[in-house]
């Protein structure tokens, strides 16, 4: 199959993008496995180590990016709602994000978890997926040590709740490693590496003992969930969205609230075993498992069978991005 793709982001990603780099490990394991994938997309985008083509798409002069689809395209996938102008290719849709109060997508939409496709009146979902050859293990964590937490997601964005994880391990006496932003109050427990990519984002992590995650919102997925476990860390999360569908009681804990956060951050819990979170994290959510799972949707767009009986959209009438109770 010739599967187009369309992102106005460099690819590969050198540092900070959840969707690129899910669409850039896609794309990969697509050619890998004898498919044509093919981006249309930045100029600057430069694929040539892993014999994908790049069309080169200024995103700052034009819009029209369809008049670049090859005439030969079987599918194209895109990562994000868009509604054809002049084409009429088959088209897969994985939505990546919640929608906006009354937002409609298209009937060949798949969502990223079950809950993320329930709360969008779906049931197509596909599991995000990473690459874990770009996640080598430096040294095998044998034991949690509970003393170095990580938070792992964009620092400014409220509904990821970095305040509740200030006040956690400020109140337990333990340290708090920030990735993605900074915290402005000085503490001496907490410190502060801003947005990190590749080599030294995996360094942190595999210094930290568990990943803070206590989202006050719908999350999706939660990339930073299956990078932390596939390095043994254990996952503290909230009760929303995809966190209960991912974390297990083998793999980490969900909590209700600040105090219950407090207490857990205090005390070890039993029977959270690195080696059985890598196994879980690392057999469960590999990009090339995803990847085998949207071949089967293509095909299943190309045997004009649709993904959904209906348009998938928001189900609530509050906006996504509206705090949940922590």
């Amino acid at each position: 199959m010739k599967i187009v793709f369309q992102t106005n982001n460099i690819l590969p990603v050198k540092t900070y993008g959840g969707t690129e780099r899910i669409i850039f490990w896609l794309m990969k394991h697509l050619k890998e496995l004898g498919h044509t994938p093919v981006l249309i997309g930045n100029p600057l985008s430069n694929l040539d180590e892993f014999g994908i083509e790049v069309i080169a798409f200024d995103s700052s002069k034009s819009d029209d990016w369809e008049s670049l689809i090859p005439k030969d395209t079987d599918i194209i996938h895109l990562s994000y709602n868009y509604e054809f102008k002049k084409s009429d290719y088959p088209c897969l849709f994985t939505i990546h994000g919640n929608g906006q109060v009354g937002e409609r997508f298209p009937l060949n939409s798949v969502f990223v978890s079950k809950k993320h496709a329930l709360n969008h009146g779906s049931e197509a979902y596909v599991h995000n997926g990473i690459d874990f050859s770009e996640y080598p293990i430096k040294t095998p964590k044998k034991e949690i040590n509970w003393q170095n937490f990580l938070f792992l997601a964009k620092a400014s964005w409220r509904i990821k709740n970095l305040k509740s994880c200030l006040h956690a391990c400020k109140g337990a006496k333990k340290n708090l490693n920030i990735v993605g932003g900074k915290s402005w109050l000085p503490s001496r427990y907490v410190t502060n590496y801003g947005f990190q990519g590749g080599t030294a984002k995996n360094e942190i992590i595999q210094r930290s003992d568990a990943l803070l995650f206590p989202v006050r919102w719908e999350e999706p997925f939660g990339l930073a969930i299956i990078e932390a476990m596939g390095y043994g860390l254990p996952v503290i999360g909230s009760p929303y969205g995809s966190l209960p569908e991912l974390i297990t009681s083998e793999t980490g804990l969900i909590c209700q609230n600040d105090q219950e956060l407090l207490e857990i951050v205090r005390h070890k819990p039993k029977n959270l075993k690195p080696e059985q979170i890598i196994e879980y994290a690392r057999g469960n959510f590999s990009s090339i498992k995803m990847t085998q799972e949207y071949i089967k949707l293509y095909e299943k767009v190309l045997d004009k069978k649709e993904i959904n009986s209906s348009p998938p959209q928001w189900s609530f009438t509050q906006r996504a991005t509206a705090q949940l109770p922590f």
